[in-house]
């Protein structure tokens, strides 16, 4: 792979140790189709770990560890002098990932600025400030004349906020405008239009010039995969970029757990106890109109495989629901066989894998549809009455709906977990199968405890 020719010639130059790319140009770089995905996937890793953790209200120092926690897990390479190339290959290849719609544009630019705004922090204070010199930022330290005119407005605001007051803090003026976040926390002092910044501050200045300038970056990028990218690489590039904006990072459930196994006269209790509520709904709209759509087939039939049903078992299954619909001859020409195909026993042999919450998040369901996911799909009545039907509680469920009004999908997944349990998943939701894995192992601590906690599970 041709090497990075550093995009920050003043630093690598001079020996000052930073490696935090500020992403201003693609590097002219030859990049092995293997790695091109492999690095995406590692940072992505990174952005969907801190986007659970914003989610779920954790504070900033908490955050700060986290962020720098998974950044030295995920972005390792075997190479050292690799490291750089590695972070600025996958940022851009993100960027491709995540162009392409408003949404994605927005989780992206979202993550992206607090995975920045982290590192920078993380930075030593002359390399703090040699970063900002790469903004072209038009703005200098207060004068040592200036600083002492307004010291004692400064020191108030640095007690008022926790800060420590030294005799030589360097302070930045700056129109009040451009530091927004500083200003609503009233964690500056404002003269004359102007807000005083000091030096362990200037993150906030910082992040408003790399949110605005990403934010203008993926509007062009996102012209140039439409009128020319998308199509010179759609049988090379194309698939991989667009699997990733629904890829799913975890354990691979495509084979049950050893020993796991369901049998036909347990599905119906186990459903109730044990599904999450996209495959419940699937479950109960089969039992009810003895027939699914082929999305919803898929979506429940290949969870059910890797849950434990075995092939002659989910033949059965479907056989007798359907066979009430459509007849038992019907289903033997027109159904059965994809079955088969979901266990890898006919065309190609593939061994599916059942579904992740991503990608049936990203599901868009028609009319007649039941797959997708019940917390982005369903309307608020109708969330809120399944959700009673599980017998989460009261604030549980504002819970829930609070998440799901701001499109935390996995996480309103999440927390009707723990109402139904009475217990934490702090690792999130992410695949169904997930869900039903951890179900039985918190059913089972909720019986035994003597003061359970939360909601029992409907049962």
């Amino acid at each position: 792979m041709e090497a990075v020719r550093s995009q920050r010639k003043s630093l690598v130059s001079t020996g000052v140790g930073s490696t935090l790319p500020l992403y201003r140009s693609a590097p002219p770089l030859e990049v092995r189709l293997e790695d091109f995905e492999l690095y995406a996937i590692h940072r992505l890793r990174v952005l969907k770990g801190i986007s659970d953790a914003l989610s779920r209200g954790k504070k900033p120092d908490e955050m700060e560890k986290l962020v720098l926690d998974l950044w030295k897990t995920n972005m390792r390479h075997q190479h050292s002098s690799e490291l750089l190339n590695k972070d600025i290959i996958s940022h851009f290849v993100l960027r491709l990932v995540y162009c392409r719609t408003e949404e994605l544009r927005k989780w992206f630019l979202s993550i992206e600025t607090t995975l920045f705004r982290y590192r920078f922090r993380d930075e030593a204070p002359e390399i703090q400030r040699t970063l900002m010199a790469e903004f072209d930022l038009p703005y200098k330290a207060v004068t040592t004349a200036e600083y002492e005119s307004v010291k004692d407005k400064l020191n108030q605001v640095a007690r008022a906020i926790g800060q420590p007051i030294t005799t030589d803090a360097i302070y930045y003026k700056v129109p009040f405008e451009e530091v927004p976040e500083l200003v609503a926390g009233r964690r500056v002092f404002i003269q004359k239009g102007n807000a005083y910044i000091a030096m362990n501050q200037v993150v906030s200045l910082v992040i408003t010039q790399f949110r605005s300038h990403l934010s203008k970056a993926l509007v062009l990028t996102n012209r140039k995969w439409t009128s020319m990218i998308g199509g010179q690489e759609k049988d090379r590039l194309v698939p991989i970029i667009e699997a990733l904006s629904t890829s799913y990072l975890g354990p691979d459930y495509s084979q049950p757990r050893e020993h796991a196994e369901i049998s036909l006269k347990d599905i119906d209790q186990i459903a109730k106890s044990s599904f999450p509520l996209c495959m419940r709904h699937l479950f109960e709209k089969l039992r009810e109109d003895h027939h699914l759509k082929h999305g919803g087939r898929m979506q429940l039939g290949l969870f059910l495989k890797g849950v434990g049903l075995k092939l002659d078992d989910a033949l059965a299954f479907w056989r007798a629901e359907f066979s009430r619909k459509v007849g038992a001859e019907r289903f033997d020409k027109e159904y059965a066989y994809s079955i088969r195909h979901n266990y890898g026993k006919e065309g190609k042999r593939t061994d599916y894998t059942p579904y992740s919450c991503q990608k049936i998040i990203s599901s868009t369901p028609g009319v007649g549809d039941h797959h997708g996911c019940p917390y982005r799909h369903f309307s608020e009545e109708n969330l809120r009455a399944a959700l009673t039907k599980m017998r989460v509680g009261n604030r549980a469920l504002e819970d829930v709906i609070d998440k799901v009004r701001n499109r935390h999908y996995q996480l309103a997944c999440t927390l009707t977990f723990e109402a139904v349990h009475g217990s934490s998943c702090d690792a999130g939701v992410n695949h169904p199968n997930q869900y039903y894995n951890d179900s039985p192992r918190n059913l089972e601590s909720q019986k035994s405890s003597s003061n359970p906690k939360g909601i029992t599970a409907a049962m």
